[in-house]
């Protein structure tokens, strides 16, 4: 396969004491989770939704996506949404374009996000991924057995999400809570309809030096229930012996993504910040470095050095996993990037090995973010 087309971003200490009650809760409800998802892991499929583990920001994915502790901005929508808590600005424009397989498929996401005051912030956000202009080829021979290039007609199938974030900066220090309600809506030409929703909810501490994060995606179960309309393949159905489809329920089980980052100073114009993430899927095994039934984990790595937060160089590891063709070996997925922030403006660049994770080549990412202070009138000058 072609190498995918570059793609193009564009983006407008630590207390147990006094908690009681609080921490207990948290780790009760992720066992209760894990539970839920070992009942019904039977029936529900891997790589359901998978669209939305793609990840946005050419920050996180210079990072190999390892971003869930220490992410900030607009992309906390995504990644961890009590971070929102964290922006700096009230307002905060996000939108994204990129292409894959030599532009075949396009992957798409804006979001808005805004921070009333020091203690809460909220968001909507939107990701598309889809690939048009199908030739749908049903109707190509008339019914006199003729070839009808005219009566070619072309569709789409698309999946999408629309995601509404609330943040909220707890009693202690450092700690924030957030959630996000997610409307999913997948299309297949017009053959194929489905609606789904789901819950998101993150946690984020920060203390000194230190930022953990915990991200538990599709927490209650994700179901997409499916309408299919056959009243055109009907005919192609019973010649190969096929089920004719109805309706069907698709379900997401949960995954757990836990982070931590800390941050290194070197005098006062150089740092450096590093962060390790584990990715828990409970949808069966799965080829990652650490797999099981029903649960596997998927470890990635991210490094980020800076000169006076203005210049960025950074660089993960993820996709870690045992290969077999040619003999038995580990393969990875190494991304690196760089960025530049000046004034809430920041302009990031990653290039992604995709080619670990199919057949496409290595990906050219570009992000814009940018945020400015309502209170003020006026936007940021450059």
């Amino acid at each position: 396969m072609k190498r995918a087309k570059a793609g193009h971003f564009l983006f407008l200490h630590f207390k147990t004491k006094g908690l009681g009650i609080k921490a207990i809760l948290f780790p009760v409800f992720f066992l209760l989770s894990v539970f839920m998802g070992k009942i019904v892991a039977q029936t529900a499929p891997k790589y359901s939704n998978e669209f939305l583990s793609i990840g946005v920001g050419a920050r996180s994915f210079a990072m190999s996506n390892t971003t869930v502790a220490s992410v900030s901005g607009i992309t906390s929508v995504y990644w961890n949404p009590a971070a929102l808590v964290t922006l700096s600005k009230s307002v905060n424009l996000g939108l994204m374009h990129s292409e894959y397989f030599a532009g075949l498929s396009q992957y798409d996401f804006g979001a808005i996000a805004f921070k009333p005051d020091e203690n809460s912030s909220f968001g909507i956000s939107l990701i598309r991924f889809g690939v048009d202009n199908i030739p749908n080829t049903l109707a190509l021979i008339d019914n006199d057995g003729n070839i009808r290039f005219d009566r070619i007609q072309s569709f789409s199938v698309a999946d999408y999400a629309v995601t509404f974030t609330y943040a909220r900066r707890l009693a202690i220090k450092g700690l924030s809570v957030g959630g996000n309600a997610k409307i999913i809506r997948r299309i297949g030409g017009d053959f194929a309809r489905a609606w789904g929703f789901g819950i998101d909810l993150a946690v984020h501490y920060q203390f000194d030096l230190w930022q953990f994060g915990i991200m538990a995606r599709d927490i209650t179960t994700t179901i997409n229930s499916w309408t299919f309309y056959t009243d055109n393949l009907e005919e192609v159905f019973k010649m190969t012996g096929n089920v004719i489809p109805t309706s069907s329920t698709e379900i997401t089980l949960p995954r757990f993504i836990l982070g931590a980052a800390r941050t290194f100073n070197f005098g006062k114009k150089w740092g450096a910040l590093t962060e390790i993430n584990l990715d828990l899927t409970t949808d069966g095994k799965r080829n990652v470095l650490l797999k099981g039934d029903p649960f596997s984990i998927d470890p990635h790595l991210g490094v980020e050095f800076h000169y006076q937060k203005l210049i960025f160089l950074r660089a993960g590891i993820g996709n870690i996993q045992q290969e077999y063709e040619g003999g038995k070996h580990t393969s990875l997925q190494p991304n690196m990037g760089i960025g530049i922030s000046y004034r809430g403006v920041s302009v990031d660049y990653a290039l992604t090995d995709l080619g670990n994770l199919s057949a496409a080549g290595y990906s050219h990412v570009f992000s814009l973010t940018y945020s400015f202070d309502k209170t003020k009138g006026n936007l940021p000058k450059l």
